[in-house]
């Protein structure tokens, strides 16, 4: 009996949806890219804003690309009250939150209008696969960006922690980066594995990255030679050096803050082992981790390129590949990819 995936990729812009069914064409599976849910919660709160409305940000920890929109609600005069546990979308520090002008409170304030706050909302899913033609799925499996909890920490430096982890404790396998079980630091990737049911979770720029490896043929060349795996998202890239299906490498900057040249310049250091943490991390991004290189990689100047921003890199000595057909579900193909790497093991 076929089994059916519903795949999430949910990004700062969109939410790329692959409704994947076992023994179907990949090409003949249902294929969706939407709004992402911080885009419709920023929307929602927009509206209000221009009705002269006050808040209530109710719901769970998500994704935070809404806060423009509370920031700019807030400096109109109205008021913005939040559940704790919805606060947490806005930071992981709920003082800070407080001060910016956000009023923690469990119970909902009178004359306020709800915005519920979700990455996964099971009952738009049920609404849409309805309307769509297509049955609930038998499991979820998504994937968000999570910077991780670090109190008293720089998330940036908390989160190469975690990297770290992977190149040293998990020895690089790149399917070590799906998680049945959640690091505890991961606090929003956990609040999505519970709504979805407890099925697979991963950071979005490792989910996409493992969906360049859907494509067999540069899945076979890494273990021919070493590779530059690359996604340049709306908000975030990433980069990792994988040769013998092992990562040495982890690269991670903020897209609105490199040029083509000044990425490439990265890049090109990078793949020889010589862009340190700080390099990274002093022009304000994530930072890098290098482990030493092996020489049979034969260098890791083969560089393939996705994500949204891609063309940030137009011209230069790379590779732009269309894993399953379609660009932008890498993160979902990357999904499929590493329950495969998983069952191999």
């Amino acid at each position: 009996m076929s089994q059916s995936i519903l795949c999430l990729d949910i990004g700062s812009g969109t939410q790329d949806v692959l409704y994947y069914v076992d023994g179907f064409e990949i090409e003949n599976c249902p294929k969706f890219i939407l709004p992402s849910p911080a885009r419709r919660v920023g929307a929602r709160i927009r509206e209000l804003t221009a009705a002269g409305r006050d808040i209530y940000l109710s719901g769970t920890n998500m994704g935070g690309g809404f806060t423009r929109a509370v920031t700019a609600h807030a400096k109109a005069g109205l008021k913005v009250y939040a559940h704790p546990e919805a606060a947490l979308a806005l930071g992981d520090d709920l003082k800070f939150v407080e001060a910016k002008g956000v009023s923690i409170t469990e119970s909902m304030p009178r004359n306020t209008v709800q915005v519920h706050l979700a990455d996964y909302d099971s009952g738009f899913w049920r609404a849409f696969l309805s309307a769509a033609g297509l049955e609930e799925p038998d499991r979820i499996m998504a994937s968000v960006q999570d910077h991780g909890f670090h109190p008293g920490k720089s998330n940036r430096i908390g989160r190469f922690n975690l990297w770290k982890k992977l190149l040293i404790e998990d020895e690089g396998r790149p399917e070590c980066l799906l998680f049945d079980k959640v690091p505890v630091e991961f606090t929003r990737l956990a609040v999505l594995q519970k709504s979805i049911g407890y099925g697979v979770v991963c950071d979005t720029g490792a989910a996409a990255v493992l969906g360049i490896l859907y494509d067999e043929d540069i899945l076979r060349l890494s273990f021919e030679r070493g590779i530059c795996l690359l996604n340049i998202g709306n908000s975030h890239i990433i980069s990792f050096l994988l040769f013998a299906g092992r990562i040495y490498g982890v690269y991670e900057h903020h897209t609105g803050l490199r040029t083509a040249e000044e990425l490439w310049a990265d890049l090109k250091q990078f793949r020889a082992g010589r862009l340190t943490f700080e390099n990274v991390f002093d022009s304000r991004g994530h930072g890098c981790i290098t482990l030493d290189l092996p020489p049979e990689a034969a260098g890791f100047e083969k560089t393939f390129v996705i994500g949204p921003q891609r063309r940030l890199l137009e011209g230069f000595d790379a590779v732009y590949p269309s894993p399953g057909g379609d660009m932008m579900l890498a993160g979902c193909f990357g999904l499929l990819k590493g329950m495969e790497l998983n069952n191999e093991r």
